[in-house]
């Protein structure tokens, strides 16, 4: 693994499961922190879970991206991977931050994260 790979996780239960580093958002407010500090630096990957607990959503995190792109300095992202268990969810955020321009893949299932109390992805 590259130690030099700048890698953002927002998800409330989930992490990545072969323990990579990377910095990780717990809310959206936390989201959107972590995007602030990242603003002029290079973001390989940004991890993207819909649904924060209780009425938090990935929304907030996915406003600052659209108000980056509409101000025609989006942040430079290698790739967002969508993890949400919630489809229709997922495939809004899909679908906007495509509509910016950033490269987006749909990544719900995916292995590579995993909820912190052991619980199986559903």
């Amino acid at each position: 693994m590259d130690a030099r790979r700048t890698t953002i996780l927002v998800d409330d239960l989930r992490s990545f499961v072969d323990g990579r580093g990377a910095e990780v958002a717990r809310t959206s407010a936390a989201g959107v922190e972590l995007l602030d500090r990242y603003r002029d630096r290079r973001l390989d990957e940004l991890w993207l879970d819909h649904d924060l607990g209780g009425d938090d959503t990935i929304w907030p995190v996915v406003e600052v991206l659209e108000r980056a792109a509409f101000d025609k300095c989006p942040f430079d992202v290698g790739v967002i991977n969508v993890h949400s268990a919630n489809p229709a969810g997922a495939a809004k955020v899909v679908q906007v931050l495509r509509s910016w321009g950033y490269r987006v893949r749909v990544a719900s299932g995916s292995t590579d994260v995993g909820y912190l109390d052991g619980l199986p992805l559903s």
